[in-house]
Order: structure tokens, then sequence, then C-alpha cells
């Protein structure tokens, strides 16, 4: 092994160690989403809508409150500073137009942005439209009430809301990006 073998060794493990997992860092993007996995109560308490390039994007399945969910597809990610540099500006660029899209069309009194992790450890992160009359104001959502599942037709109501007029960037559930 030659010097510059043993520093590219090198390199790509504290890359791995730090999280980076850019091309020629370790493994590739391709790889990475391939070896994803959805945690089963993220994937038991949402409604899959599609994906942007980096996160899962899910319907929280609670009426009270129109409630979205980003899921950076990193196996094994827990917390937003250990993600690669790229991939915390790409979840963070992926949430402004998830923002932008529940501030045009939801019109919220306020938008509630968290990733906490404390039930569920895999990274996601919560963007929940708050209005001064819902059922939580002013308190945070969690553990205030139980979830209240939509009734069918208004579930399907807001993800055709979602579809028709997508936040930019976003890929719905089968369909490939252009």
């Amino acid at each position: 092994m030659n010097r510059l073998d043993m520093i590219q060794g090198r390199v790509r493990f504290l890359q791995r160690r730090a999280g980076d997992w850019s091309p020629g860092g370790g493994q590739g993007t391709l790889d990475r989403i391939r070896m994803f996995t959805l945690h089963p109560r993220l994937a038991e308490d949402t409604v899959p809508l599609g994906r942007f390039e980096l996160s899962l994007v899910r319907l929280m399945d609670d009426a009270r409150y129109p409630w979205f969910l980003l899921v950076p597809r990193v196996p094994d990610a827990r917390e937003i500073y250990r993600l690669a540099a790229a991939d915390q500006q790409r979840l963070l660029a992926e949430s402004g137009a998830l923002c932008r899209w529940m501030e045009r069309e939801l019109r919220p009194d306020k938008l509630n942005l968290a990733a906490l992790g404390n039930v569920v450890p895999q990274l996601h992160v919560h963007h929940v439209a708050r209005y001064a009359d819902d059922a939580a104001w002013p308190r945070p959502v969690w553990g205030v009430h139980p979830p209240l599942p939509y009734a069918p037709a208004a579930r399907e109501a807001l993800v055709a809301r979602f579809l028709a007029r997508p936040p930019e960037g976003f890929v719905p559930d089968g369909e490939e990006r252009a």
C-alpha cells in the first residue's frame, strides 16, 4: 500500500465517522438511499406523499393539525448536526420549500418545526401548521390530545391539495425525478 492509498483510506474513515456520506467519501447517495429503512412507528403514524432529493415527505395522521414530516433518507441518522454538510443544507432547503407550501396553501398563524427524536430515534423533522383556535394553542401539539385520525375523505382532500400544487423539488410517490 502506497502513501496515497493510506491517506485516502484515512480520509474515507474520517468522513464516515463524521457522517459524510457524499460520493467519494464512503457510500454514494444511491447506495445510501437503498440502505435506508423507515422506522415502523413513522410508517404506522403517517401517510406517504413522496420525496424530495434527500427526504421522504409524510403526512401525520392527526386531523387536529396539518402536520408533515421530512425524513432524510440517511441510514441511522439521528441528529441534524451529524449529517454531512451538504445534506444539512439540502434538508434546510427542503424544509424551506415545505414551509413555503404550507404558508401559501394552509395560511397558518404560525409554523412549528421540530426534530425531537424522543419517541422515534430516526431523524425526522416535524412541520406543523398552527392556528390560534387549534386544539393545543398556544402549547406544543405533543401530548395535549391523542391523535385524531383523518376521516378518509378529509385525508384524501389534503393529499390531493398537496399533490395539485406541490412544493418546489417535490416528487410524488411512483414518479421519477425528471
